[in-house]
């Protein structure tokens, strides 16, 4: 049986590889491998350097052509390199292929996201739903995986023990997915009944990219100790906690950030954590203005939010990390007039976009914070008065 294992170590040494093609231009693929580079970093390896290669479509044996996976094989036979991460998904013949040639281990993106979240996860639920994700990986690469037991050749006697024990493995492994799928149905059903049990509470939820300061922001307003870590999937599992501002309570949920090329059964299997999103009366959607990307990572967020059938309710901007965008936008002569225009100019035209629903804050610094909690304060008491009547003498 094939065991997951973590496919980094601490202070491995690594590189990374990107293609670039038709759909993805030269400046998207380096902006996906600065994130994978987080990504490597984030759990514990080194990158050292990165390569791309401009093709057409990606080589369906090696996934680079040969000239380029030859660059890469001298380059870290002699520097010490123990793990090689594509940033797109491989199939497991391309895995054993390109590991043929490098003689190190070869993973892809999609790979090194499961293996972050299965350190990440803490409850019996974010377990159960990363390891169903891993098995669901592993499920279709069994062959690529096993392919050097097979015999080489065709005709009599070409069936080995390979093949035999790629059989027994898929069989293996569609059993632990069914059994997996049946025991988070199980717990999905417990937390059903928490929430239910929750009574008649407004329910907001911090949505947005990971790394954005949603746990930060979740530790402001709600005053509790929530984990939150500059690295990439900080959270995991749904924390969810009373909030009381000025006589009225709602419940605060944060949640697991999104991100790029996300793997699909990872966001199968958490669609259940996600229920808190899709249950949730208003969301805080949360942007770290700091980042050069942070529009695209806005429709990324918002794509995701259309898959959950969550994206039309109501919704708070909250541009976070000003801090950090004056630091990375003013230069030092810069006069303190053009600046207020600069920050003028985009405040309302996220105003605009957002038809007044944005707040501009930096949760490190704890600035405007005053303004956040009235936002917030307003749109559940107005929530409060359109849902439960009744309830708004009593807050009130």
């Amino acid at each position: 049986m094939i065991e997951k294992k973590q496919v980094v170590q601490t202070e491995e040494r690594a590189v990374i590889v990107g293609v670039i093609t038709r759909e993805q231009s030269e400046r998207q693929v380096q902006e996906f491998l600065d994130e994978l580079v987080f990504l490597a970093e984030t759990a514990g390896a080194v990158t050292i350097k990165r390569f791309t290669q401009k093709l057409g479509h990606p080589d369906r044996a090696t996934f680079v052509g040969k000239g380029k996976l030859e660059e890469i094989h001298q380059f870290i036979a002699s520097r010490n390199i123990s793990v090689v991460i594509f940033d797109d998904e491989l199939t497991g013949s391309q895995i054993a292929n390109i590991e043929k040639v490098l003689k190190v281990k070869v993973i892809d993106r999609s790979d090194l996201i499961l293996d972050i979240f299965a350190r990440r996860a803490r409850t019996a639920q974010a377990k159960v739903q990363v390891e169903l994700a891993q098995y669901q990986y592993i499920l279709p690469r069994l062959r690529g995986m096993w392919s050097h037991l097979e015999r080489q050749g065709g005709g009599i006697g070409s069936r080995g023990p390979g093949e035999t024990e790629i059989e027994t493995d898929r069989r293996i492994v569609k059993d632990k997915i069914a059994l997996l799928r049946k025991r988070l149905l199980e717990i999905d059903k417990q937390a059903l009944t928490q929430r239910k049990e929750r009574g008649e509470f407004i329910r907001v939820a911090l949505v947005g990219y990971t790394n954005v300061g949603k746990s930060t922001i979740m530790n402001l307003l709600s005053k509790s100790e929530v984990f939150a870590e500059n690295k990439l999937f900080a959270t995991l599992d749904t924390t969810t906690r009373k909030v009381v501002f000025e006589q009225t309570p709602f419940l605060l949920s944060d949640t697991v950030g999104f991100i790029r090329k996300l793997p699909h059964h990872l966001v199968e299997s958490f669609k259940s954590t996600l229920d808190e999103v899709r249950e949730s009366d208003i969301l805080m959607h949360v942007v770290d203005i700091s980042h050069p990307q942070y529009e695209e990572q806005i429709e990324v967020v918002n794509r995701t939010l259309q898959e959950l059938k969550a994206f039309e309710k109501p919704t708070i901007m909250i541009f976070n990390k000003m801090d950090l965008y004056e630091a990375n936008t003013f230069d030092e002569w810069l006069g303190e007039d053009v600046k207020q225009d600069i920050l003028t100019g985009l405040k309302q035209h996220w105003d605009v976009k957002t038809n007044g629903n944005c707040v501009f804050i930096s949760a490190l610094e704890k600035r405007n914070i005053e303004e956040l909690r009235k936002t917030i304060m307003d749109k559940v008491a107005q929530l409060y008065k359109e849902r439960y009547p009744y309830k708004t003498e009593f807050f009130y």
